[in-house]
């Protein structure tokens, strides 16, 4: 009942818990790309660099940006010039949002369909990456759901003008 007097859905909160879950493992990534590149500097003083560390921390950098990118899109926290934007009035302004989100609600769909074909391309021709020869396909998955997720948020918004889907923590 409380939901609904807040005007929380299971749908939103359930894809509030997957914006976290996938932040984490982004913030996860994050922690993994220090660890592999300072293990990798003391390791050539040593002469025992980690093999393949050019290609971990590649792969590490991709899954990061690419699972914080949905729940960057929730908080609204990308980088917005809005001088323009603000000259205009009231109507304008939503007239203008709404335009926007519907082109970038088609753009991270037709995102999400590209990466998932380019993945499946990846697998069936065993592509791998140039030192550790791990299948890439799977990364280009990642970026397809990552997309996907994002384009859920983007049509969230598009929903639900002027509110807020998270707020970000301090």
């Amino acid at each position: 009942m409380s939901r609904w007097l807040t005007g929380q859905s299971v749908t939103s909160g359930f894809l509030r818990r997957v914006l976290l879950a996938l932040a984490l493992v982004g913030a996860a990534a994050v922690l993994a790309m220090m660890l592999v590149t300072v293990a990798d500097v003391v390791g050539r003083q040593f002469g025992l660099p980690v093999p393949g560390a050019y290609d971990l921390v590649q792969v590490l950098g991709a899954i990061a940006i690419l699972c914080a990118l949905p729940l960057t899109t929730a908080v609204k926290g990308h980088i917005a010039i809005e001088y323009f934007f603000q000259k205009l009035a009231r109507p304008g302004r939503a007239a203008v949002d709404g335009l926007l989100r519907l082109l970038l609600l088609a753009l991270w769909i037709v995102l999400a369909v590209q990466f998932a074909l380019k993945g499946e391309l990846y697998r069936q021709s065993h592509e791998l990456t140039a030192t550790l020869h791990m299948p890439m396909f799977w990364a280009l998955w990642l970026a397809a759901a990552a997309s996907a997720l994002t384009a859920c948020v983007t049509l969230w918004h598009l929903l639900h003008p002027g509110r807020q889907m998270m707020r970000p923590r301090s």
